[in-house]
């Protein structure tokens, strides 16, 4: 299993890759491509088909106001920590190698 774990830099407003907006965030395919390993092309379609698959998380208490975007792919979990303005707080890359993410998971007790 290979994790990379990075606090991001500061962004301009330009730069933002998550936005949210009525209860609703829309995440660049860039962005997304880029942390699965997959062309930015493909991500709206494996989207649809729900081989990308993905989970929001409202932070409590110490994260109050912060949200955790998690998007799956093959063997590889990506996570984006965000605000409500769209600023990425964290991020972080799991790659569980020749194992299955739901396996793998599962034997780690998640």
């Amino acid at each position: 299993m290979i994790e990379s774990c990075r606090e991001s830099q500061p962004q301009k407003s330009s730069d933002r890759a998550v936005e949210f907006s009525d209860n609703t965030f829309l995440v660049d395919a860039a962005l997304i491509g880029e942390l699965l390993h997959v062309p930015q092309t493909r991500v709206p379609a494996l989207m649809r088909e729900g081989r990308i698959t993905s989970a929001c998380e409202r932070g409590m208490d110490e994260h109050e106001g912060e949200f955790r975007l998690t998007f799956f792919y093959h063997s590889r979990r990506a996570r984006l920590s965000t605000d409500l303005t769209g600023r990425i707080l964290r991020r972080s890359v799991v790659d569980f190698g020749d194992r299955r993410i739901r396996e793998a998971m599962d034997q780690a007790g998640a």
